[in-house]
């Protein structure tokens, strides 16, 4: 990174923050020179098992897909962020696919990871060394007895141990890696239980031994700080407490375990909205954080450590919060950063993420009656469910569907047929950084039955392609206005905002049950004001956005960004959509605001314009709508999205 990314960086931070990170930068010299052994073990025993009968409540289907998947793995297939590897029977633990590089050896601190042309894209190279399609691999194992899973598993973690020695290479820079990693291995050795092998790798394993052992003294040592505390810190402890609860075998494992439920519930809560949305206002990353509090309060459960009730309610109020902001067919909006990252995988492709988290909630919480019907079934909900201790949880909870989450600023209309829209008038991200936020403010997505009609494109990468990067999280990159040219907050780095557009929520009805309204402002742009109005009306079926800019004329671009599978015929400011849902055409009009003049924009790469990214890594051309003009002489840009009927 550049010095001048330095000095930003320094910026952001506090006395405390700073002093903690001085403090890591000599640790990790001494580290250089003095590795420790780890203690002798003797006469460890795994005890955190699953109870017996466990694998028998996990429904067909979701054991049919999981046993696909494991089978495609053993024959060396897997896909990791849109890359196809075939070469997962022995895998190079440090090569990149994508761009043929290998990561270089030595001292874990000395390699450049944010350098692709050194290193390669460093999430490729991550996210196998996550050991999450190791856990699908024993699960497979559980599931159906069949040992050829259980010795790939074995192979590949001896494989992997091997090769990557505490504190030497790629795999030991990020906190967030080694915590994940942990998680993994508790639920490996807690999977393959009744193999014979099983204490052979893991508690009769001096190397194993070794290697649980600096992962938690590295996650001891250097846990995320200040204005990088966000979901990282959420993964480093509930990796760190998962392993000091199931593998209790170390004289430092009641206090690893200690500290680390302490920073779990503090950051927990800190990551937190009193509403249950993640403050980072990035979906995929309620999501994961959901994942890991769930698997954290499972491990606790299963070692009878008692977890503080502050713990449980956050993880409730996250539940409830999902539960109410998806769509008619349970997608959630597509707000923020999002890398696919999870907290446990112990299923096969197909699995609905966000569904499988519901039917988690209803049988560790319990579902409420507004709660949508979690249909598909999945493997982790029973395996959970089983070591979880159900219990009631002193608080109220929402007796009917919530729609304005005050503290978060997000807004959902609901209309008729299916008809969703999210409205954004929320912070801009979390901590001074706020890493994973977009520059978004007063965005709009509109889904039809859980087609993205006005869509969020969503994030497509993070590292090695800062053009991309810079577009996916751009104002003009969102369905909102820009003036000038401008992003509304302004970027210092690829996760780092120097200055956060700050917005407010004037209006948030859906009392009406014929007409939702929605208005809110931001000052992202100095020296002028943007406020948006967004009414839903049901007999009409009809969304109506108008953008008002109070302040000296400015040069204006309007952005409304259509879903993939959306085909527009535009005609001067009238765009004509069609798609299909279930066989079924579908239609829909958008009437444009006529000061502007528009243009269709789709898979345009210099400078990057009409993409949309349905998962990291991945991108594909969609059709973009821009309208361009100025402010002068107008009280008001208005658009009208109107729905044809079904059929």
């Amino acid at each position: 990174m550049s010095a001048g990314w330095y000095l930003r960086r320094l910026s952001r931070m506090g006395p405390r923050e700073i002093g903690g990170r001085a403090g890591d930068a000599v640790r990790r010299r001494r580290w250089r020179s003095s590795l420790p052994d780890s203690p002798g073990v003797g006469g460890a025993r795994f005890t955190a098992v699953l109870p017996a009968g466990t694998t028998a409540a996990v429904p067909p289907d979701a054991a049919k897909r999981l046993i696909a998947e494991a089978d495609r793995l053993m024959a060396g297939h897997a896909e990791f962020f849109g890359v196809v590897r075939d070469d997962m029977v022995d895998p190079d633990w440090c090569h990149d696919p994508k761009t043929g590089r290998r990561a270089p050896w030595g001292y874990a601190f000395d390699v450049p990871y944010r350098s692709e042309d050194t290193v390669g894209d460093i999430k490729q190279i991550w996210e196998p060394s996550r050991h999450q399609y190791l856990t699908v691999l024993a699960a497979a194992y559980a599931i159906t007895g069949d040992e050829r899973y259980a010795e790939r598993v074995a192979e590949h973690l001896r494989s992997w141990w091997a090769a990557n020695a505490p504190l030497r290479g790629v795999h030991w820079i990020s906190g967030i890696e080694l915590g994940i990693r942990l998680l993994s291995w508790v639920w490996i050795r807690r999977l393959l239980e009744g193999w014979p092998g099983a204490a052979g790798l893991f508690e009769d394993n001096p190397v194993a031994l070794d290697q649980i052992w600096h992962h938690q003294r590295w996650l001891a040592a250097f846990p995320s700080r200040g204005s990088s505390a966000n979901n990282h810190v959420i993964a480093e402890a509930a990796g760190q407490f998962a392993a000091a609860c199931a593998f209790d075998w170390f004289p430092s494992s009641a206090r690893w375990r200690a500290d680390a439920l302490r920073s779990l519930e503090r950051h927990l809560r800190a990551n937190t909205f009193g509403s249950g949305l993640n403050r980072e206002l990035a979906t995929e990353y309620h999501g994961l954080v959901l994942e890991l509090g769930l698997a954290a309060v499972a491990e606790a459960d299963a070692a009878g450590v008692p977890v503080p009730a502050p713990v449980r309610l956050v993880l409730l109020r996250m539940t409830d919060a999902l539960a109410a902001v998806v769509d008619s067919r349970l997608r959630p909006p597509r707000q923020g950063d999002a890398d696919d990252g999870h907290g446990l995988i112990v299923d096969g492709a197909g699995t609905d993420r966000w569904a499988s988290l519901l039917a988690t909630g209803d049988a560790v919480f319990g579902r409420l009656t507004w709660w949508p019907e979690a249909t598909g079934g999945d493997v982790r909900t029973p395996l959970l469910a089983a070591l979880i201790r159900p219990g009631a949880i002193e608080v109220t909870r929402p007796a009917s569907r919530p729609a304005h989450f005050a503290d978060a600023g997000m807004t959902v209309l609901r209309g008729p047929e299916e008809i969703w829209c999210r409205c954004d008038g929320g912070p801009h991200g979390f901590l001074s950084i706020a890493a994973h936020a977009h520059a978004d403010a007063l965005s709009v997505e509109v889904r039809h039955d859980g087609v993205d009609v006005l869509a969020d494109p969503g994030t497509y990468c993070y590292h090695g392609q800062p053009e991309w990067r810079r577009y996916f999280r751009s104002t003009l990159g969102h369905n909102t206005l820009q003036l000038d040219g401008d992003d509304q907050s302004v970027s210092g780095g690829p996760f780092l905002w120097t200055r956060h557009a700050r917005s407010r929520v004037l209006v948030a009805d859906t009392s009406d049950t014929n007409v939702a309204r929605w208005c809110a402002e931001h000052d992202g742009y100095q020296g002028s004001v943007h406020r948006r109005r967004v009414e839903l009306t049901a007999v009409s079926r009809e969304l109506r956005i108008v953008d008002e800019v109070r302040g000296p004329k400015r040069s204006v671009r309007l952005a409304f960004h259509l879903g993939p599978a959306i085909t527009a015929e535009l005609v001067g400011n009238r765009a004509v959509l069609t798609w299909r849902r279930d066989g079924e055409e579908r239609s829909a009009v958008l009437d444009l605001p006529g000061e502007l003049n528009w243009r269709a924009h789709r898979g345009e790469s210099d400078p990057p314009l009409g993409w949309y990214s349905a998962g990291f890594g991945r991108k594909e051309p969609a059709t973009t709508l821009v309208g361009t003009g100025s402010t002068d002489g107008t009280e008001g840009f208005v658009t009208v999205l109107g729905f044809g009927s079904q059929g």
